[in-house]
């Protein structure tokens, strides 16, 4: 067997291991980039997307702004539809719609309630 050949067999026997290790929960050590890749496909978050996913946590527009690390008029414009969110956005986005148990528990342990101004 060539060497490609002996690397390509050795590959794929470290990936079927390293699936059978996550299917009985054994934690993995690490996946090289060079012998394995990701199916992730991002969507195209159009305006009533981004809202439906908002609305999958039930947060403001505010909340779901700080929660991804972009300002409220960002979130705006989304959602209105005059500008697209990024691709790190949007994976983050499908990452919440994929699993939004998480995300909601997540975001319920962060929440805090902010403190009364005292007026004079």
């Amino acid at each position: 067997m060539s060497k490609f050949g002996q690397e390509l067999v050795d590959g794929l026997r470290e990936f079927s291991q390293a699936l059978r290790d996550i299917k009985s929960g054994k934690k993995l050590e690490k996946l090289d980039g060079n012998l394995h890749d990701m199916a992730i496909k991002t969507r195209n978050y159009d305006p009533k997307l981004v809202k439906n996913t908002r609305d999958m946590l039930g947060v403001s527009q505010s909340l779901f702004a700080k929660f991804l690390g972009v300002s409220t008029s960002t979130v705006a414009a989304w959602e209105q539809g005059s500008n697209a969110p990024s691709d790190m956005a949007c994976r983050f986005m499908d990452e919440i719609r994929e699993e939004p148990a998480y995300w909601i528990a997540r975001i319920q342990r962060t929440i805090t309630a902010k403190k009364k101004k005292e007026t004079a």
